[in-house]
């Protein structure tokens, strides 16, 4: 296992997608010392900015990452396999077009966290940033295709924008525009939503166990489910209204909120 503590704090981001099980897989602990990182405008090396340490006698997880690295970008970027935990805060763009493996953040995780994500697993024990799982803007690659992110905390906007696949669990509440152009896979949001939730929306679902904002008006109400399947692991009890849309992109996404904890969807009833 290699570990990771920064040497001081740092003011500026710091550019180190060589943060990377599969990066790291085969070189020696002065070779990874030696990997290339920019600190602003700065070409520095990992050990410029950071301890490194390694204990041959454990082999999981493969990187352990001590202290605030809030200010850290792209760490596990486009990773296959392994797993790295991070035991402090998370900076933009954790695990981006992570393609396998797993990454852990006892801490919070700032925006586009997931970005592009293929397959593997990311778990944050704190709150999630603006834009979790959603690609850059003005990108035509779509967003995250694959794999599980669990949110322990709150997350905020644009979150699973252009989500094409995979399962997002929020463990607690969504800011606004949740989904937003979303056409396939899942979004869990165990407490509220803001307004905007599944503008664009062609396909997938977005299951709400607490309070939303705002039904779009461009959804029409479908019917009544007795629950809802969020994944393998987890059925949702209902009963939940379910809403079709976006009418307006000819969209046959789902969002399925929880009647008992938004008794104002009732006047939607006397249209089923």
């Amino acid at each position: 296992m290699i570990t990771i503590t920064p040497k001081r704090k740092f003011d500026v981001p710091i550019q180190a997608a060589c943060i990377n099980v599969d990066i790291f897989t085969g070189k020696t602990l002065e070779d990874i010392k030696k990997l290339a990182i920019t600190e602003g405008k700065e070409n520095l090396t990992l050990n410029d900015a950071f301890n490194i340490t390694e204990d041959k006698t454990v082999e999981t997880p493969n990187i352990t990452l001590i202290g605030d690295f809030s200010k850290v970008k792209r760490i596990g970027q486009g990773m296959k396999t392994g797993e790295i935990i991070i035991n402090g805060n998370a900076g933009m763009h954790t695990g981006e077009k992570l393609a396998g493996g797993k990454i852990v953040v006892n801490g919070n995780s700032d925006g586009w966290t997931g970005s592009e994500m293929k397959k593997g697993l990311i778990e944050i024990h704190g709150d999630a940033g603006d834009y979790t799982a959603s690609p850059f803007r003005g990108t035509d690659t779509g967003g995250m295709k694959g794999g599980i992110i669990i949110v322990d905390g709150n997350v905020g906007s644009n979150v699973g924008c252009y989500l094409r696949g995979g399962t997002i669990k929020i463990k607690g509440s969504a800011g606004r525009f949740l989904g937003h152009h979303m056409s396939d896979g899942t979004i869990y949001i165990e407490k509220n939503c803001a307004s905007r939730a599944g503008t664009f929306m062609t396909g997938g679902k977005i299951i709400i166990n607490g309070t939303i904002e705002l039904v779009m008006p461009t959804f029409t109400i479908d019917s009544i489910k007795p629950k809802v399947k969020v994944d393998a692991t987890l059925n949702a009890p209902g009963p939940f209204y379910v809403f079709l849309g976006d009418i307006a992109e000819h969209g046959t996404g789902k969002i399925f909120a929880l009647k008992t904890t938004n008794p104002a969807l009732s006047t939607y009833e006397k249209y089923l």
